[in-house]
């Protein structure tokens, strides 16, 4: 009753008359039909109609697990894709001031080095330090070029994190080819330096490319798109019976 009052009831008039007049009810103000969704009568002509396999679908059972799955790896890609747009407008705000941040950290530096000793940490040596000397030595063009790559990377994410948040089958799709492309970089990162951020990244991509893969039947896995029809066919077909079900009831 409380999705009903936000989204809206869900009434059907199904082709099949038997389903058909279950699901119907004559009210004083005219006809009425079962909600599929709270099981209430609502007054009025049915929000939809046609065969009763093509019903709308309900989340709930299986399908309220899959609609939970894809949006928290939706909120996940919108995440990461905001988290990119930052990074991309920070890495164009030091193109315009990198001559001050370099004399900032050459200052910086020498002053660092005496507490770095007391942790046994050779600044000079530091993977971390060197790649914050070629940020700081790189081109005006590249930093651009690194900007562009990171807001090209964010607005992937963002379309995952839209197409999956909608239940969406190009969305599926989408997410499913483009973490798998960045599985191989990846790989490689975990390989030249492992953290356990990385593992869990890398883990829950892996876990989003294998879940797409079988549940959804996606590139013609179990069945592909005729089984992934016939399933939502036969859920909606079951969403109808159950109502017309309490309605004998």
């Amino acid at each position: 009753m409380v999705i009903c009052s936000v989204k809206g009831h869900v009434t059907y008039a199904p082709d099949e008359r038997p389903l058909h007049d279950r699901l119907q009810a004559v009210a004083p103000g005219g006809p009425a039909w079962r909600c599929l969704r709270c099981a209430v009568f609502v007054p009025g002509p049915p929000r939809g109609a046609g065969p009763a396999d093509e019903a709308p679908q309900l989340l709930r059972g299986p399908a309220l697990r899959d609609a939970l799955i894809l949006r928290l790896l939706a909120v996940e890609r919108l995440f990461r894709g905001l988290l990119f747009l930052v990074l991309g407008y920070a890495v164009l705000r030091f193109e315009r001031s990198e001559a001050s941040l370099r004399e900032l950290f050459e200052r910086a530096l020498p002053q660092a080095r005496s507490l770095a000793q007391v942790f046994a940490v050779n600044l000079d040596t530091s993977s971390t330090v060197q790649h914050l000397r070629h940020v700081l030595d790189a081109k005006p063009h590249t930093l651009t070029l690194i900007a562009g790559g990171l807001f090209a990377y964010a607005a992937v994410e963002i379309v995952e994190a839209v197409g999956l948040w909608r239940l969406a089958r190009w969305g599926e799709y989408f997410a499913l080819v483009a973490t798998a492309a960045f599985l191989p970089l990846e790989i490689y990162e975990l390989v030249d330096r492992f953290t356990v951020v990385k593992i869990v990244i890398f883990a829950l991509n892996v876990f989003a490319v294998v879940y797409l893969l079988v549940a959804k039947r996606l590139f013609g896995l179990r069945g592909g798109k005729a089984a992934y029809e016939a399933e939502r066919h036969s859920e909606s077909l079951l969403e109808i019976e159950r109502a017309a079900a309490e309605q004998t009831g």
